[in-house]
This record gives structure tokens, C-alpha cells and sequence, in this order.
């Protein structure tokens, strides 16, 4: 479960996650899975593009239930589809691509589409705007065993 911490400003939510040796895990264990990867078609689990796909997919489903509040209330019908896609550039870096669907049950176009766009608002990586998120990496200082 991922640690509350109360700001002044608000709640911050932390968890962390290792990925080593074909498998990966988070720090209070409650996810721990074998990794795929295309390059080692032999092993078999989940891909980076499906676990891409589930974060992005639980984070803004999280953002669309809060928005969900101002729409309708039936939050509890919010419905978040997620999906992902890697690829190479012609300079061999990754590239990723994700797009979602925000859905409830029994709301209009209209409400659906202030829904979506509520939750794109609220969550650190809405489609337009500036993004809220920072990502940094760096070398560990030490591994250990």
C-alpha cells in the first residue's frame, strides 16, 4: 500500500518498486511478478507496455472518481481503459505512447466528456497543459545483494 504523508498543501502518496533479475516488485510487496521483454522472448510474465498501461490506467482512474463527484453520483461505475505503446525511434531510443478512455454508466456525451476532462485536469499527466510530474535518473550509489 502506498505511504499517506500530509502536507500543507495536501496529501502526498509515495511507493517504490525494484526491478531485477526478470522479476519486479514492490517495497511492501503487494505486487510481485515475473517481467517479459521482446528481447528475451523466452521469459514470460508482464511487459513493460502492460505495466505501463496499469499505472497510467489506476492513476487516472483515481482522478476520475474525484471528478466523478462534481458529474454524477455513481462514482463507483467510473470505468478507466489504458492502453500502451513502445516503440523505437529511428535513433534507438523508446518512445511511448498511451492513451485512455474515461467511462461511467448512464451519463450523457456531454457529462462523459466533462468527466474526462475533470480527471485529465487533476491527474500529473493531463493530455494538454503543462505536465505535473517530474521523473529523474541516476545512478544508484551502490547496489547491494
Amino acid at each position: 500500500m502506498a505511504q499517506k504523508e500530509s502536507t500543507g498543501d495536501g496529501s502526498e502518496y509515495e511507493a517504490g518498486a525494484t526491478a531485477e533479475g526478470g522479476r519486479v516488485r514492490t517495497d511492501d510487496g503487494a505486487l510481485s511478478t515475473a517481467l517479459a521483454s521482446p528481447l528475451a522472448e523466452h521469459c514470460t510474465g508482464l511487459t513493460p507496455e502492460q505495466l505501463l498501461a496499469a499505472a497510467f490506467a489506476s492513476c487516472l482512474h483515481h482522478a476520475a472518481v474525484e471528478a466523478a463527484t462534481g458529474v454524477t453520483d455513481e462514482s463507483h461505475t467510473v470505468q478507466v481503459k489504458a492502453r500502451a505503446r513502445l516503440a523505437r525511434d529511428p535513433d534507438g531510443r523508446y518512445r511511448a505512447e498511451v492513451r485512455a478512455t474515461v467511462g461511467s454508466v448512464g451519463l450523457t456525451r456531454q457529462q462523459l466528456t466533462d468527466l474526462a476532462r475533470g480527471a485529465d485536469r487533476l491527474w500529473p499527466f493531463p493530455s494538454t497543459g503543462e505536465p505535473r510530474h517530474t521523473l529523474t535518473v541516476v545512478p544508484a550509489s551502490a547496489v547491494t545483494a
